[in-house]
């Protein structure tokens, strides 16, 4: 996702505050033999009145350091697109925390907002699913309110690059020679000049069968996905596809998921939606200096779409992970 990539800095520095008043606090994941350090964010039910607090040059409405309220929760971790922040999905991650979900984030190592240096290189696709591995690690058995976690109710929410992480989890095997037929379309120049020198990565990212159920909106490379490459993705998944698509991913990509699944999907359209509408509502500054991010095209109003595509999300993983 290039154009995310130089632009999403900018957008973090003018979002508005759309999240609800969820507990909040950072965590600092440290570097081990599998990956560097990871930085990011939990979200986590809370009973204190809201307050503010600072997310880099950001301002969100938060409980920061509330104490986590209840027992036996679910567990929802979460990735971002390409060129992303652990705060982009900041709405939808307090929307699940006021229903009884504790949700962690992360940066991706080279592939976010302030580190774009593997954005475009192979190895970016099998380091990114062991960068969620390595937090679900750390929420189970590190984090200091890990006895407050159901480690049998554990899902997966995942935008763009993302949600390609999270189908990997899943399960799903990327074929990656198949992203050769889209060389042609310019936005993974890099990788595709990788494949042409034959330089392609023999190690694979492993699923982890941790993750119950998966929530993935506008998936990037879901056209070089077979048949065979996702027979073995059991979890129930919940599938959102903007109409107008954007930056590299096509409608087409995952409509390709929803037919190669072998269960079907909980798929869902989101008319006149391109593909940044899945991103935190902005502000009104932002929607002035990055139309690119923020605009979208004719009528569509992301903040409705958002109180949507929340309860949306809220429903599945309430339906999935806690009335099973």
């Amino acid at each position: 996702m290039r154009l995310f990539a130089m632009l999403i800095v900018v957008a973090a520095w003018l979002a508005s505050s759309k999240a609800e008043a969820a507990g909040f606090r950072f965590i600092d994941i440290p570097a081990d033999e599998n990956g560097p350090a990871l930085t990011g964010a939990v979200w986590s039910p809370c009973t204190e009145p809201p307050q503010e607090v600072r997310v880099r040059l950001t301002m969100i409405a938060a409980t920061g350091n509330c104490p986590v309220a209840g027992d036996r929760l679910p567990l929802i971790v979460m990735s971002h697109g390409s060129g992303g922040w652990f705060g982009a999905h900041r709405d939808t991650a307090a929307a699940l925390a006021d229903a009884g979900f504790v949700v962690a984030a992360i940066d991706h190592p080279g592939d976010n907002a302030a580190d774009r240096t593997r954005i475009d290189t192979l190895s970016i696709l099998i380091d990114r699913p062991t960068d969620i591995r390595r937090l679900t690690d750390y929420m189970l058995d590190t984090w200091p309110e890990a006895a407050k976690l159901d480690r049998g109710r554990i899902g997966f929410f995942g935008f763009s690059r993302g949600a390609y992480t999270g189908l990997v989890i899943a399960g799903g095997r990327l074929d990656i020679l198949g992203i050769a037929s889209l060389c042609s379309e310019g936005f993974l120049d890099g990788m595709c000049a990788e494949i042409e020198k034959g330089t392609i990565p023999t190690r694979r990212p492993a699923a982890d069968p941790r993750i119950a159920a998966a929530v993935l909106a506008d998936l990037e490379l879901g056209r070089a996905f077979t048949l065979y490459g996702l027979k073995d993705v059991t979890v129930p998944i919940q599938l959102w596809a903007s109409e107008r698509g954007g930056d590299g991913v096509l409608r087409e990509d995952n409509e390709a998921i929803d037919e190669n699944l072998p269960a079907m999907p909980d798929y869902r359209i989101v008319l006149g939606a391109g593909h940044f509408a899945f991103i935190a509502p902005c502000s009104a500054e932002a929607a002035q200096a990055l139309p690119e991010i923020c605009a979208d095209a004719g009528a569509f109003d992301r903040t409705a779409f958002h109180r949507e595509f929340n309860a949306g999300v809220v429903a599945f993983f309430r339906r999935q992970l806690i009335e099973r």
